[in-house]
């Protein structure tokens, strides 16, 4: 029997995302810029925690963003107040990004001109997990609102994600929020995974957050370097 003609078209579509993303990463490391993606499902204040992070990143680096969306402005809008350049990708239909949408979206920006490029995907926890965009390190984040199990029904997107970001951490007593349950989940899906818990509202663990990501930029200009 032959496989079915979705999976074979999957296949295509993953296939020639892929060479786009290849393509894209040597572009970001020939122009020393270090790209980070953040997934998500709705709701586990990406924005709120992206904005805060351009704000904070812009006195001693050059930032920009890339924001995908199903169909509204709204995110682009808000994180624009960070003064930071920033992009809609409107999806329409697609509830991901695609390596050619980061493509397309970046013909007219000089990545010479960056240091550190962020990309915030479509709120969903499943189709991202299937695309690079090229990107150095992808984030999953999420809220201490959403429950600690949140790992066990989505491993997809944490095995295919370098350090996880729990966020909304002000709100956690409230919610009787179990730290240990909800380290035990992301190590039974991704172990070793780096964690963060922090505040985007009070700034709790934001500082560390930012120094990590200098630390990564460092590194991989070493490494260019050498």
């Amino acid at each position: 029997m032959t496989e079915p003609r979705m999976i074979e078209v999957r296949r295509n579509v993953l296939k020639q995302n892929d060479i786009i993303a290849r393509s894209l990463r040597d572009q970001f490391r020939a122009a020393g810029v270090f790209v980070v993606s953040l997934v998500s499902s709705p709701g586990s204040g990406k924005t709120t925690f992206l904005e805060k992070i351009l704000t904070q990143m812009q006195p001693t680096y050059r930032v920009a963003a890339l924001v995908g969306d199903l169909a509204t402005e709204n995110d682009a809008m808000r994180l624009a107040r960070s003064k930071a350049p920033v992009k809609q990708i409107t999806t329409g239909t697609l509830c991901h990004l695609e390596a050619a949408m980061i493509q397309n979206a970046m013909q007219d920006w000089d990545l010479n001109e960056l240091d550190f490029l962020f990309i915030e995907n479509v709120g969903n926890l499943v189709c991202p997990s299937s695309y690079d965009l090229g990107e150095n390190l992808r984030l999953v984040l999420m809220s201490v609102t959403e429950g600690e199990d949140k790992p066990l029904k989505y491993p997809t997107i944490f095995n295919s994600s370098d350090v996880a970001v729990i966020t909304k951490n002000e709100l956690s007593p409230a919610v009787e929020f179990d730290w240990g349950a909800a380290q035990k989940s992301i190590e039974s899906v991704r172990p070793g995974m780096q964690i963060f818990r922090l505040s985007a509202k009070t700034g709790e663990g934001m500082q560390q957050f930012l120094e990590f990501l200098s630390r990564r930029l460092a590194e991989q200009r070493t490494t260019i370097s050498t």
